[in-house]
């Protein structure tokens, strides 16, 4: 694997050393030579790579990638160019337009978010083609897991924008002493209404970061 870069490499690397992470790895190897698994493994650590450890602002948990071809390319919630827009990214948009009174854009990449300090990260990395959740057992909850807590001890003063339960049961490996944890429903169809829209993450976060003296995050995206 090529070095990822931004500070990463020297905190994640004991991770990589573990026996888990290499039982991960021997999964993967089976199932991207056997299987259509997205996203590209060239793109499975983009995350890291487009936000260095330094520069987070903010962390986006995200469920597992896209199952479906062209879609998924490493950060949560975020489509190639040119992708017909998921309906979960649909109410992000909405919800950015109430909350910040921004044009919803018809891109849904959203590297710009990544670039600018958000962490879009996926609680399972990697999946197979038409199967949500299928590689959901494999290691992953371990290993996002404990980035999450390294984040939470590295770092200070980032937001965790937590939607849905998967991503709202990682509450406990975040300090909120040091941090602001926001959490809401999951921004799908299924439960956006049960409020999610409305909950104004993106103003109350860069409301947090100013009042910690750090500049607030760009989310326009057009």
């Amino acid at each position: 694997m090529k070095p990822l870069g931004g500070g990463w490499d020297e905190l994640l690397n004991p991770l990589f050393k573990d026996e888990k992470y290499i039982e991960i790895r021997k999964f993967l190897l089976s199932e991207y030579s056997s299987h259509i698994v997205y996203p590209d493994m060239y793109d499975l650590y983009n995350c890291f790579r487009y936000t260095p450890i330094n520069n987070i602002k903010a962390v986006i948990l995200g469920q597992d990638p896209y199952h479906e071809p062209n879609q998924a390319h490493g950060l949560c919630f975020s489509v190639k160019k040119g992708v017909k827009l998921p309906p979960s990214l649909v109410n992000i948009y909405k919800e950015i337009a109430d909350d910040l009174k921004i044009i919803q854009p018809n891109c849904g990449d959203l590297t710009k978010w990544a670039q600018n300090g958000v962490l879009l990260l996926n609680t399972t990395l990697t999946v197979r083609e038409h199967q949500a959740n299928s590689h959901s057992k494999c290691g992953w909850a371990w290993f996002t897991d404990s980035v999450i807590k390294l984040i939470s001890d590295n770092t200070e003063n980032v937001v965790f924008i937590l939607w849905g339960g998967n991503a709202r049961s990682k509450a406990p490996l975040i300090d909120g002493g040091k941090h602001l944890i926001l959490q809401s429903a999951h921004p799908s169809p299924l439960s956006a209404f049960n409020g999610f829209f409305g909950s104004k993450p993106f103003s109350k976060t860069n409301a947090y970061l100013t009042a910690h003296g750090k500049t607030p995050i760009d989310w326009d995206l057009n």
